[in-house]
């Protein structure tokens, strides 16, 4: 069995020389030594501008039945700029559907994910993010029957129950001069670090075992 992942920045894999910035698709491979993962996730891309790139006719092309396709944006369709953007309830759930209508033709096995949450803390309580997106990737799944894991809603979970300060570890908080790459420093409540890559890796292996899509 192959997974591949269709995502965004918050997925994809990256060289040592952008350390410490690690997606969760990235580590999934390491949790499941048995099963082969394919990371096509790029950073920037909406579920609109994946399948305009026709990053999506790659994979069609490589899929196989008994595969699984784990599909995670909304990071980017969220945005202003016209070539990314969808809306929630209309476009987003339309080119979701485009994913799942692929891998089902090919006898493989779609699986829509909720994305992770920002770190957006104020005033010591964590903010909601991404609008109605998650809400629309789980009425989606329903109205298919196609697998869902709630990433969203998981890691919402662990950041509070973290708390604040502690939750920093999982996200891109960097001191300046540690690393090349962030000669500066970072502070990015979106993109995780090596341990939030790690927790919600090991949240996503877990909810595709208990779905029984993984022995």
């Amino acid at each position: 069995m192959t997974i591949y992942i269709c995502g965004d920045s918050t997925a994809a894999s990256y060289t040592p020389e952008k350390a410490p910035i690690t997606g969760w698709g990235q580590v999934l491979g390491e949790l499941l030594p048995n099963v082969r993962v394919e990371n096509r996730a790029m950073g920037g891309r909406s579920t609109k501008s994946f399948l305009s790139e026709g990053r999506l006719v790659g994979i069609e092309k490589e899929i196989c039945p008994g595969d699984l396709m784990l599909i995670q944006f909304t990071h980017n369709d969220t945005s202003d700029l016209i070539w990314r953007h969808t809306d929630p309830w209309t476009s987003f759930q339309a080119n979701l559907e485009i994913y799942v209508d692929t891998a089902r033709l090919y006898g493989a096995h779609p699986v829509l994910m909720t994305p992770i949450c920002r770190r957006y803390w104020r005033d010591g309580k964590l903010l909601e993010s991404h609008g109605d997106y998650p809400e629309a990737v789980r009425v989606l799944a329903g109205k298919r029957n196609v697998p869902l894991v709630d990433l969203y809603i998981e890691s919402i979970r662990l950041v509070k129950e973290l708390g604040e300060e502690e939750s920093r570890k999982l996200y891109m908080y960097v001191e300046p001069g540690v690393f090349p790459a962030y000669p500066e420093g970072q502070t990015d409540d979106t993109h995780t670090r090596r341990a939030g890559a790690e927790a919600y890796a090991r949240i996503t292996a877990k909810a595709l075992k208990d779905l029984g899509l993984l022995i």
